[in-house]
């Protein structure tokens, strides 16, 4: 769908990875420079990536001559192999190399167990360029790109992409709207919230999600925000008062964001996670 002049998303499933979506249930972006199109996350498998390549064929003649991952989930970065294969180049944050690494064959096979026999045709390969500041920018067929990373959120790597002559944020998985936001082990929920403080002070126009539709900066808060900050007080109180986390799980009010899709069985294990990172700090 257009997002704005040659900016455009594909608004993936908000329901689970499936065979059918070939493990695909993320948003993704493609930017159009005049000079060759920027494809924003690769997709999941090696078919994924190749039914996004033919959609972007409808759309432009522009070959894909770079893809940004924004951050280390499958999705956004398993078809890598695919665009690498058509002379694309590979673009990505530093801090999410070593989880890719790890991550890589564990989530591999996940998508096998789902029964995408696809999967078994899919190269794990990672970018050939690394970002290493906490904000860069490349221009990109002439047109400029600029990134921000805080320390991860959702997974080390994920970094959020800012287009300023279109007030364009691609925000991968710092921002989830209409779904729960899930907290890994690897996850970081004080440099999620940083994050947020660098979306802020861009102000986008217009936000695109790593998962649901299109939003803006009020309902990104909502969805995502405000309860980062709301689990992340609780847990913080729990611990300074020596609440076991078996309590401080169970005492956790969650209902204020009960109506996003997934939170009745993420919530327990989001919850859990939080406190033992709150007991890190």
């Amino acid at each position: 769908m257009p997002v704005a002049e040659g900016v455009y998303a594909h608004i993936g499933d908000k329901g689970p990875r499936t065979s059918d979506n070939e493990g695909l249930n993320a948003n993704l972006g493609l930017v159009l420079t005049g000079q060759g199109a920027v494809l924003i996350d690769s997709g999941a498998t090696a078919l994924s990536a190749r039914r996004i390549h033919d959609a972007i064929r409808r759309i432009t003649r522009e070959p894909v001559r770079w893809v940004i991952n924004t951050g280390t989930q499958d999705h956004r970065w398993f078809g890598n192999g695919y665009f690498q294969s058509i002379g694309a180049e590979l673009i990505a944050h530093a801090d999410g190399r070593n989880d890719m690494r790890a991550r890589g064959g564990d989530q591999l096979a996940q998508l096998r167990a789902l029964g995408i026999a696809t999967a078994n045709d899919t190269a794990l390969v990672l970018p050939s360029r690394w970002i290493t500041e906490p904000d860069a920018s490349l221009q990109l067929g002439g047109m400029g790109f600029e990134f921000r990373h805080r320390g991860g959120a959702h997974t080390p790597g994920d970094m959020m992409v800012w287009l300023p002559q279109r007030r364009v944020l691609f925000a991968g998985d710092v921002v989830y709207v209409d779904r729960l936001p899930a907290i890994l082990p690897v996850s970081n929920t004080r440099h999620w919230l940083a994050s947020f403080d660098a979306l802020e002070t861009l102000a986008p126009a217009r936000i695109v999600p790593g998962h649901g539709d299109l939003t803006d900066r009020a309902t990104a808060h909502a969805h995502t925000r405000a309860y980062l900050e709301t689990l992340r007080k609780h847990m913080k109180r729990s611990v300074e008062q020596g609440v076991d986390i078996g309590e401080a799980v169970r005492s956790f009010d969650g209902s204020t964001f009960g109506h996003l899709l997934n939170a009745a069985e993420l919530m327990p294990a989001n919850a859990n996670r939080a406190y033992l990172e709150l007991e890190r700090e």
